[in-house]
């Protein structure tokens, strides 16, 4: 029974270690798109409905509805303000805003 149960256990142990990585990248990542959305995204979103921009996410009739529609939504930004952000990128500061206001299921 114990050698049943010590690979249940090293499995368990790599799983956790596993998730503990994962969140800590996911963390890494909601990190690097904040600082990216600060420095090339406020200042325009400010300008378009006020305050620090924020708005622009919480409004009653805001346009992204769904994961996809935010992908899109901030590739879209990133080829009209010429920011040229890498694929990594853009899926930091999509990560970001979906952890900050969005919360939609990937």
């Amino acid at each position: 029974m114990r050698r049943t149960q010590a690979p249940i256990t090293a499995s368990t142990a790599a799983l956790v270690l596993s998730l503990t990585g994962a969140q800590a990248a996911l963390a890494d990542d909601i990190r690097a798109g904040q600082q990216l959305h600060a420095d090339n995204c406020i200042s325009c979103h400010a300008d378009m409905v006020g305050g620090d921009g924020s708005g622009l996410y919480t409004r009653d009739n805001r346009m992204v509805g769904s994961h996809p529609e935010l992908v899109a939504q901030v590739n879209n930004c990133n080829v009209n303000l010429g920011t040229n952000w890498f694929d990594d990128e853009v899926d930091a500061v999509v990560t970001y805003l979906n952890a900050e206001y969005y919360q939609f299921d990937e």
